[in-house]
């Protein structure tokens, strides 16, 4: 027999799905007017055969600082450590993952399937690799980089004598 979810767990998920989305949003304006300038004028591939990749890199990196700012004080406020190094760390290896998804995406349709105009490299990379990305992106934020139970200690009832409740350390986090 299957629980459902508690009425304020399922709102503050769909709340931060939201707002993920909004920041995303937001990133993603920053990564496409960064993504097709540099495509278009300094970096465009009759210049330079790597140009497309090489915005690519370039506008997503400015975009993850765009997201970083508005997850870690908005939609993922109430969950944000105080390590906040270690958290911007796991949040940029996240979004550097996250990246690799696009760029994957980017590099089989240009290099692979030979779709080489300015639309089919928006496609691939804004829109194919951007879904992809953005879920495994979200997943990863909400569980592991901005987990409400990151360093807190867990509570195991069946791990201690009937009646009370044992506290055991979250694994990779002080106790």
């Amino acid at each position: 027999m299957t629980r459902a979810a508690p009425p304020g767990r399922v709102r503050r998920l769909l709340t931060q799905v939201l707002q993920f989305g909004l920041v995303g949003a937001a990133g993603l304006l920053v990564d496409l007017a960064v993504f097709n300038a540099l495509r278009l004028t300094l970096l465009a591939p009759e210049n330079i055969h790597t140009g497309p990749l090489i915005a690519k890199v370039v506008s997503t990196l400015l975009a993850i600082v765009t997201n970083w700012l508005g997850n870690r004080y908005w939609t993922f406020a109430e969950d944000r450590r105080s390590n906040t190094v270690r958290e911007g760390v796991e949040f940029f290896a996240v979004s550097l993952a996250g990246m690799g998804i696009g760029l994957g995406c980017l590099w089989l349709s240009h290099y692979v399937l030979g779709f080489t105009s300015a639309l089919a490299d928006n496609i691939s990379a804004n829109v194919v690799g951007l879904a992809l990305g953005a879920l495994f992106r979200f997943t990863l934020y909400r569980h592991w980089v901005f987990s409400p139970n990151r360093g807190r200690a867990a509570v195991r009832p069946d791990a201690a004598p009937a009646g009370q409740n044992a506290v055991v350390a979250v694994p990779g986090e002080p106790a």
